[in-house]
C-alpha cells in the first residue's frame, strides 16, 4: 500500500483528480503478455480503487491470470499532468457492489442516466468488483 503525499503539489492534485475525474485507464495483461488498456469508471478510497465490471469481461480474465495492473489518468492536451498508479488487482467477493457505494453513484449519476440505467441495474450487470491496491505512484 502507498500513501499519496499531499504535502506536495503533485500529491494534492493527484488526490483531487482521483476523486473528481470520471475515467481512469486500467491496464491489464492478457495471456499472451500483451497490455490491454481499458477506460473505466472508478471509485478512489484511501489506497485502493474499486472498478465495477461485467463478470465475463476480458479484464476480469486477465486479472485472474496476472493481477499486476496499472492505472493511468488522462494527461492534459499538451502531455502534462501525468499520473500513473501501479498495484495488484483482485476480483473481490467481499467488496461492495455499485449500488452500495454512494460516492460512486453520485459521481456517475449523469453517466448512469445517459445509459438509462439505475444503480441497481448497473450492480446486476456489472457484478464483478475489481479492487486495485495501489503500491506505487509516479507522475509529473
Amino acid at each position: 500500500m502507498v500513501a499519496i503525499d499531499t504535502s506536495t503539489d503533485f500529491g494534492k492534485r493527484l488526490l483531487e483528480r482521483l476523486h473528481d475525474e470520471e475515467i481512469v485507464w486500467l491496464v491489464t495483461v492478457n495471456r499472451h503478455g500483451v497490455p490491454q488498456p481499458s477506460p473505466v469508471w472508478f471509485h478512489w478510497e484511501q489506497d485502493e480503487v474499486l472498478i465495477f465490471s461485467q463478470p465475463n469481461a476480458p479484464k476480469v480474465r486477465n486479472i485472474a491470470t496476472n493481477p499486476a495492473v496499472a492505472l493511468h489518468l488522462n494527461s492534459s492536451p499538451h502531455g502534462d499532468d501525468i499520473a500513473i498508479l501501479t498495484g495488484t488487482a483482485e476480483v473481490a467477493d467481499d467488496a461492495p457492489k455499485v449500488d452500495q457505494v454512494d460516492a460512486f453513484v453520485r459521481k456517475y449519476e449523469r453517466g448512469l442516466r445517459s445509459l438509462g440505467m439505475a444503480p441497481e441495474e448497473m450492480a446486476a450487470s456489472y457484478s464483478a468488483t475489481i479492487r486495485v491496491t495501489i503500491e506505487h505512484v509516479r507522475g509529473w
